[in-house]
């Protein structure tokens, strides 16, 4: 079984605690898929980034459309996220 570290949220500090307080005053909570790249806190703020402009960006796809192709991709992933 593979175990990778985490930063939990009364450890983080700087970009990272940054990043989980957003993340807590968008979601009511930190999700496990954002701690689980706690160790890089540049790299989980790219990915971050690409996600938004993924998916709020400007695209002929509608904020619904993007949202399907993601449970879609998710489902056939087997990824409950």
């Amino acid at each position: 079984m593979a175990f990778i570290e985490i930063v939990d949220e009364n450890e983080a500090n700087g970009l990272l605690a940054d990043i989980y307080d957003a993340a807590r005053n968008r979601a009511g909570r930190v999700y496990n898929i954002l701690k689980i790249q706690s160790q890089n806190p540049d790299a989980l703020q790219a990915m971050l980034g690409l996600y938004v402009a993924t998916m709020r960006g400007e695209s002929p796809l509608t904020r619904a459309q993007r949202e399907m192709l993601a449970v879609v991709v998710s489902r056939a992933n087997n990824c409950h996220y």
